[in-house]
């Protein structure tokens, strides 16, 4: 943490609840301090209110909760029998303890394309907030969830014009507008050019290596995060995602700074 300094820093594997000393990991993340802002992503398959608790006073600030389907598809598309209704019972109970740091991770297939806003409604019935991201072969080889047809992206416009629709001032629709029109982009070109991945991202592995995504296996000892900038970032003319993180970190200061105060200023004015 030292030497990488972050602001913030993403949980997950893999399935981080595996792990035994995952409160730990936790813990010597935030360091007694209140950053780096902490997320930890999680089929929640192995969460309990007991754990939800001591992740949250370890330092957790959001848990991302993945999910593809508003029903039990969710089990046989992560072929984990009775998943969704852990979730259906779980989730709702702690989102009432009023701490609003469960946010719902939808990855957008063209096996769940047409649920996008029925998704959202699962949402607002448990009380969560949502964020979409976008599938990429990339990390499975397997293309037949990629939205390719004219038919499928005429589908995806449908339904992010619809959750466009449904945004108010309670912000429970993660992704900014600019984010949803760039999944629009990524799905219409095949690709998103432009990755910064090694500079302003990277991931570091359990064993202490770095990576410069978790979709690049090629490594890189933690004193050589300037070389792996140098080697792999400027050279890297892969365009073959738009996880959550990118769509945040593709972004410039000024303009991620706009999106979160904008928003913040507008309700204020609303109110006077």
């Amino acid at each position: 943490m030292s030497v990488l300094r972050p602001c913030v820093v993403q949980v997950s594997g893999g399935e981080p609840l595996l792990r035994n000393d995952v409160v730990e990991i936790v813990r010597n993340i935030k360091q007694g301090s209140g950053v780096p802002y902490t997320i930890l992503v999680s089929n929640w398959s192995h969460m309990t209110e007991e754990k939800y608790l001591e992740l949250r006073a370890a330092g957790v600030d959001q848990f991302s909760v993945s999910l593809d389907f508003p029903d039990e598809r969710h089990d046989d598309f992560r072929r984990c029998p009775g998943l969704y209704a852990h979730l259906a019972k779980l989730v709702p109970r702690l989102a009432s303890l009023g701490h609003d740091d469960i946010v719902l991770n939808s990855c957008i297939t063209s096996a769940n394309l047409a649920e996008i806003n029925r998704l959202a409604d699962k949402a607002r019935e448990w009380g969560t907030n949502i964020c979409y991201s976008s599938y990429s072969a990339r990390r499975t080889g397997n293309r037949d969830y990629s939205l390719t047809t004219p038919e499928q992206l005429a589908l995806l416009n449908r339904e992010l014009d619809q959750v466009e629709s449904r945004r108010d001032a309670s912000n429970w629709i993660v992704n900014s507008s600019s984010t949803l029109d760039a999944t629009r982009r990524f799905f219409e070109q095949g690709g998103a050019p432009g990755c910064k991945a090694g500079h302003r991202f990277l991931v570091v592995t359990s064993d202490g290596w770095l990576q410069p995504c978790s979709m690049v296996f090629q490594r890189y000892r933690l004193e050589e995060h300037a070389r792996m900038a140098e080697e792999f970032t400027r050279n890297n003319t892969c365009d073959e995602c738009y996880v959550s993180i990118r769509s945040y970190l593709d972004k410039t200061f000024p303009q991620l700074l706009w999106e979160n105060v904008s928003g913040f200023l507008s309700v204020k004015g609303a109110a006077r």
